[in-house]
């Protein structure tokens, strides 16, 4: 099968589809107000199947190093290990104490196996989120902060390169990432659009030509921009908020966008949706978080 246009993945709809990753052959995702890890296969259309059910939002999961069926997890305030059994264990908290309700947003491993995760405000204020760093063994450290809804992080073949999207304000920017201590440096814009305009960048993977696909949240469409800032393609959607993008499927050529209809009075027949629509770049899998003993993090 081969998809030449955006084709509807699922029948199923999503309230806040994010977090699109490919493991071990298979597409996962979450519905992240609704706290649900689902998945499906990457050949043909089919229905998500639900993974786990948490009562805290879920921003993102990446797959632990070594043991199949484990996540860790952007979860709730902090950040979560969850079994392969459904068991969600809270390994560090790192929002609960603010006085401006908050929660985690996207998060993802780096080809190094640090997890990075970060925050947001319900309130969206300006200045309110945070990107935060967790190495094996190694207490929490707080890598960007000013941000408002951080999305993201994207990061290269050689995880020194890293994309950040704050997403209200239209801004990706990118950062040198030290390989051997994941110290960020080099901070400089990549792109500056206007969410007005262009819609507002959201989740984004990088392929492996290294070129960066961005979904545009309000824009109906996901880019793929050059490692020089210009774009290379858009793919416009029949869906009004794209949220994530993931390359996956056969040859890793799939290009999976999940979406929203969160916060619309009258969602389109797919708002919500999960699309997918094949592309001649692959991309790479999800890498796998390594397993870090939570005694440390605390």
């Amino acid at each position: 099968m081969e998809l030449t246009e955006p084709t509807p993945w699922s029948a199923d709809r999503l309230e806040l589809g994010e977090g699109a990753r490919w493991v071990d052959d298979r597409l996962v995702l979450v519905d992240l107000l609704a706290g649900r890890l689902l998945t499906t296969g990457g050949d043909a259309p089919g229905p998500l199947d639900e993974l786990c059910r948490l009562d805290v939002p879920l921003g993102a999961v990446a797959p632990v190093a070594g043991r199949p069926g484990e996540w860790l997890a952007a979860a709730g305030t902090g950040v979560a290990r969850l079994g392969g059994d459904g068991a969600y264990r809270p390994i560090v908290d790192l929002e609960g104490d603010r006085s401006e309700p908050a929660r985690m947003n996207d998060a993802v491993a780096d080809p190094h196996g640090r997890f990075w995760a970060g925050s947001m405000t319900y309130a969206g204020l300006p200045g309110g989120g945070s990107l935060y760093r967790i190495d094996p063994g190694a207490a929490p450290v707080t890598a960007v902060t000013g941000l408002t809804i951080t999305n993201g992080p994207a990061f290269d073949g050689a995880g020194t390169s890293m994309y950040l999207a704050d997403t209200p304000r239209g801004h990706v920017d990118r950062f040198t990432v030290d390989a051997g201590t994941g110290e960020l440096s080099a901070r400089e814009p990549f792109l500056r659009l206007d969410p007005a305009v262009d819609g507002a960048p959201d989740g984004m993977t990088v392929d492996a030509a290294d070129h960066l696909w961005v979904a545009l949240w309000g824009g109906s469409a996901v880019r793929r921009y050059r490692p020089d800032g210009t774009l290379d393609r858009e793919v416009r959607l029949p869906a009004r908020q794209p949220t994530s993008v993931c390359l996956g499927g056969p040859g890793l050529r799939r290009l999976f966008v999940t979406t929203a209809d969160h916060g619309l009075t009258a969602p389109d027949p797919l708002d919500g949706a999960l699309l997918a629509l094949d592309v001649p770049v692959p991309g790479r899998p999800a890498a796998p978080a390594t397993p870090a003993d939570p005694a440390t993090l605390r």
